[in-house]
């Protein structure tokens, strides 16, 4: 028999054809997908180009002279460098603190619930907000941290201001903004464990370190990859904490890629080399997700041949 095409009537009235409807269905997703892939290809051209926004007349292809200049540019290595400690620091603090609050919140408690939702005030806070207000707190004339730090023996703790302490400034913002991200997804992870291994452990009289090692961890092991991976693409792409509390400051001691690319646009009028470093960040991120994905499906096949 052949088959028959029945309309569909959406809810303006029109009728569409069920051959049609994937399509249509489809298409924000397809206009989503060349929205991002416009601009992404856009700034691979300008990245092999020398182009400046104050001389257009000198603008051509200069067929990845922006790239080698990187290889025996030290402001491209300080870049790389303060990148991933950046991002290596935060992640590896927030990931400690945040699965510490997790396993103290994971009896489902009221007490422990509302705690929960009051430590994700800060997530709902904008970045560049918070960082603002950590400027207040850490201002040496009046802010509240300064004033603290004075009561413990440290005079004129310049904060963000100083090169030797700006990176564990902008660190513990970072660390306030982000942590809570990281608690309700392990949290999560936690509550959903099966309780059959730890009631068996718990019989057996099994040390809680034991437990955390041999069966907590393991099993919780996906969420914390997941985890880290959402924080290690955001940290390294870092750009409202940082430029709000310090322009990249004092000197190059905070530029990280995204800032480094804004001033290089913005003052510099460099577009060339700023979209270059953009792709190399990019690059970088695609890397990292592919390492954490590949681990993450080795986990999770793991997990299922010992079920």
């Amino acid at each position: 028999m052949a088959s028959v095409t029945t309309p569909q009537k959406t809810a303006s009235g029109f009728k569409i054809s069920r051959r049609w409807l994937p399509y249509v269905l489809s298409l924000p997703a397809l206009l989503v997908c060349i929205g991002i892939l416009v601009p992404f290809f856009t700034a691979v051209v300008y990245s092999f180009q020398r182009y400046r926004l104050s001389q257009p007349w000198a603008r051509q292809f200069n067929w990845g002279e922006n790239y080698l200049n990187f290889l025996y540019d030290p402001a491209f290595w300080n870049t790389l460098k303060i990148s991933l400690i950046y991002a290596g620091v935060t992640v590896v603090l927030e990931l400690a603190l945040g699965l510490g609050i997790a396993l103290l919140l994971q009896k489902r408690t009221r007490i422990n619930n509302f705690v929960s939702i009051m430590l994700l005030m800060p997530l709902m806070t904008a970045p560049a907000l918070a960082a603002l207000m950590w400027k207040l707190m850490t201002n040496p004339g009046f802010g509240i941290l300064s004033y603290l730090a004075s009561l413990v023996g440290l005079q004129n703790f310049r904060w963000a201001s100083s090169p030797d302490t700006a990176l564990l400034t902008v660190v513990l913002v970072d660390i306030w903004v982000y942590t809570p991200f990281i608690m309700i997804l392990l949290l999560a992870g936690l509550r959903s464990l099966p309780t059959q291994p730890f009631e068996a452990a718990a019989l057996d009289g099994v040390p809680r370190s034991f437990v955390f090692f041999r069966i907590t961890l393991p099993m919780l092991t996906p969420y914390i990859l997941t985890a880290t991976l959402f924080r290690l693409l955001d940290s390294i792409q870092q750009f409202d904490i940082i430029y709000a509390m310090t322009q990249g400051g004092p000197g190059n001691t905070l530029t990280v890629f995204q800032v480094e690319a804004y001033l290089n646009f913005f003052q510099s009028t460099n577009v060339g080399r700023s979209a270059a470093l953009m792709i190399i960040l990019w690059a970088i991120t695609y890397i990292l997700s592919n390492i954490f994905i590949k681990n993450w499906l080795r986990l999770r096949e793991r997990a299922r041949g010992e079920a």
